[in-house]
C-alpha cells in the first residue's frame, strides 16, 4: 500500500500537465500511472465493505465493482467513439488475467513451493463459463464472416449481450446458493477489517470520482500519443490499458500464490476473466446505446478472438489438472510476451 501512495503523485501531475499541454505521451503514461493505486485502493474498498456487508452482499459488490476500473476506462473511450480500442482492452483484460496474471502467479509461487495444488471442482466449472462466455463472443464475427445476407450487427450485439448478461446473472445466484465462486469474490473472507465502514465508503466513492477523471484524460491522449510515438491503437488496447486497470489486482494475486492459495489466485485470474467476458464487455455494448451515436458491436478482430480462445483453452487445462508448476507459469508467461511482441510490431 505505500507504494501505491508514492504512486498517488502522478495524480496531480497528470491535471498539470492536462493544463500547462505537456506532449500527449507525458499526459497517457501519467494517467495511466495515476490511474494504477487509484483502482487498487477501489478494490481494498470493495473488499473492506465486503467484510462488514457478510458473504452474501460482499460478494455481490466485489463482482459488481471488481472490474469497475475497466469499466469506467471503457465508458469513456466509447464516448470517444473508440470501439476498437474498447474491444481490444477488454480482450486484453482477459488475455492478461489467464496468460500474465495467472502465468507470473504460477512461476513465483512454483519457484518457491515446487508444485502448486488447487479444488479443480470449482476452476473447472469457472474455466466453463469462460469457455461459454468465448462462443458467445465469437459467433457474431462468425455469422458476419460467413454470412451471405447483410448482418445487422448492431441488432445481433445488443441480443447477444443481454443473453451474455442474463448468464451472468444467473450465474452470480448459482454461485451465491452453492459452494462454487465463479466470479472471484470469496478471497475477501480471509480478509481483516482495516478500515471502518464509512472511511472504507468514502474512499470508494473518491476513487471512483478521480478513476473517472483519469480515464477522460488517458482516453482524449490515446490517439495523439500512438501518432506522436508510432504506437498502435491495438497495442495500447491489448497490452498497455489493461495492464493499468488490473495492476493492484495482479499483485493480489502473486502474493497469494507465493502463499501457497492458489484456490483464490484461480479466483482472481479466472473469475476476473469470467467478470470482463460476461458482464464488462456486454454492458459496453448496451452503454454505447446512449453514450455513443453509433452502437458499438461484438465482432472482434480474428487474432483477438483467436488469443480469447487460446488463453480459456489453456486455462482450461491448467485447472482440470489440480496441480501445476513453475514450468507452466513459464509458459503462460510466454505466450503473453509473443503476443505483445507481435501486437507492437506488427499490430
Amino acid at each position: 500500500m505505500k507504494y501505491l501512495k508514492i504512486l498517488l503523485l502522478c495524480i496531480p501531475l497528470s491535471f498539470v500537465g492536462h493544463f500547462m499541454h505537456w506532449s500527449s505521451t507525458a499526459i497517457f503514461f501519467l494517467t495511466c500511472i495515476s490511474i494504477v493505486p487509484l483502482a487498487g485502493y477501489l478494490g481494498n474498498a470493495t473488499e473492506e465493505i465486503a467484510v462488514f456487508t457478510g458473504p452474501k452482499f460482499g460478494g455481490f459488490l466485489n463482482a459488481t465493482f471488481g472490474n469497475a476500473t475497466e469499466l469506467i476506462i471503457s465508458f469513456f473511450a466509447i464516448r470517444a467513439g473508440l470501439f476498437e480500442v474498447v474491444k481490444a482492452s477488454l480482450a486484453g483484460s482477459v488475455l492478461g488475467n489467464i496468460l500474465l496474471v495467472l502465468g507470473c502467479s504460477i512461476f513465483f509461487g512454483g519457484l518457491k513451493h515446487k508444485e502448486l495444488k488447487f479444488n479443480s471442482q470449482t476452476g473447472t466449472f469457472t474455466a466453463t463459463m469462460l469457455l461459454f462466455a468465448v462462443i458467445g463472443l465469437s459467433i457474431p464475427a462468425v455469422f458476419g464472416a460467413t454470412s451471405t445476407n447483410n448482418v445487422n450487427h448492431e441488432s445481433f450485439s445488443i441480443i447477444t449481450s443481454v443473453i451474455m448478461l442474463s448468464m451472468y446473472v444467473i450465474g452470480m445466484i448459482y454461485s451465491f446458493k452453492t459452494s462454487k465462486d465463479l466470479y472471484g469474490v470469496e478471497h475477501a473472507e480471509d480478509m481483516d477489517s482495516k478500515w471502518s465502514l464509512p472511511f472504507s465508503i468514502g474512499v470508494l466513492a473518491v476513487a471512483t470520482v478521480f478513476i473517472a477523471i483519469e480515464s477522460e484524460l488517458l482516453v482524449a491522449s490515446i490517439e495523439p500519443m500512438t501518432k506522436s510515438a508510432h504506437i498502435s491503437e491495438m497495442f495500447v488496447g491489448i497490452i498497455l490499458i489493461p495492464i493499468v486497470g488490473n495492476a493492484a489486482e495482479h499483485s493480489t494475486a502473486v502474493i497469494m500464490a507465493l502463499k501457497n492459495k492458489m484456490d483464490i489466485t484461480l479466483e482472481i485470474a479466472v473469475g476476473s476473466s469470467l467478470q470482463i467476458a460476461l458482464f464488462v464487455i456486454p454492458i459496453s455494448v448496451l452503454i454505447s446505446l446512449v453514450a455513443s451515436k453509433t452502437p458499438m458491436t461484438l465482432v472482434f478482430k480474428p487474432i483477438e478472438l483467436f488469443l480469447f480462445a487460446a488463453s480459456v483453452f489453456i486455462a482450461n487445462q491448467i485447472v482440470k489438472s489440480g496441480r501445476t508448476n513453475w514450468v507452466e507459469g513459464l509458459k503462460l508467461i510466454s505466450i503473453y510476451v509473443i503476443a505483445a511482441v507481435g501486437f507492437f510490431i506488427i499490430g
